[in-house]
């Protein structure tokens, strides 16, 4: 395998934090989603729809479109980024996974935009999908996620996100160290507050929260539910 590491770039591109390795036939690979798979895949198993097309937002290797088809054997996956490295990734796995035929993409989806583009057309979805995104690109991708999903999903579909999060103000310590380091990176990155930031935009789109998820190392699995 060889070693890349992403861009840290543009406001709004879709970006890694980690170092990520490319096998040979194409096919990213990325260690916090070896971490984090399996305990995602137990949440999205009890709260999101398994028999129904998701679309995944900043997608990046791949990986978890490819796990969560194999895993849920009637889940149809749709693979989207920014960043062309990373959708290079994701075709590879389209032609490579062994569930394959359920994964489709990658589309080019800027998150912040109010269309899009050819993705519009994939509406109404069961569901979304998208982590460990919001914290490294500008409020405005939240936003428009937020929005986008009020959009395109069915009503009853589920909006899934993964990731660090503030509460009300309170945030824990590793993950208030984690976005001090992100805002000296962008000050347009960080953090975000669920109760503060987050829920005024989703009931603007249309979004519930249905529930929060404690998961490993400070993160949280949020579920937002289309009204």
């Amino acid at each position: 395998m060889s070693k890349d590491r992403d861009d840290i770039g543009s406001a709004g591109k879709s970006v890694a934090l980690e170092q990520r390795d490319t096998g040979e036939d194409g096919r990213r690979y990325s260690p916090s989603v070896a971490r984090n798979r399996e305990p995602i895949a137990e949440v999205f198993a009890r709260v999101m729809p398994l028999d129904g097309r998701v679309l995944e937002i900043a997608s990046g290797t791949g990986e978890h479109g490819a796990w969560m088809t194999e895993r849920f054997d009637a889940l149809r996956w749709t693979y989207s980024d920014l960043d062309e490295m990373s959708r290079d990734s994701q075709r590879a796995w389209v032609q490579l996974a062994p569930s394959g035929e359920r994964l489709t993409g990658p589309y080019t989806i800027d998150a912040s935009a109010d269309d899009w583009g050819k993705a519009e057309a994939l509406a109404p979805l069961d569901g979304m999908f998208c982590a460990n995104m919001i914290h490294i690109a500008p409020i405005e991708a939240a936003a428009g996620l937020l929005r986008g999903a009020g959009r395109l999903l069915r009503p009853g579909g589920k909006l899934f996100l993964y990731g660090p999060f503030a509460r009300n103000g309170a945030i824990a310590g590793s993950n208030a160290r984690f976005s001090e380091n992100l805002k000296r990176r962008d000050p347009a990155w960080g953090v975000r507050d669920l109760d503060r930031e987050l829920m005024p935009l989703a009931v603007a789109a249309g979004l519930e929260l249905e529930t929060v998820v404690d998961m490993p190392s400070n993160n949280s699995s949020v579920i937002f539910r289309r009204a």
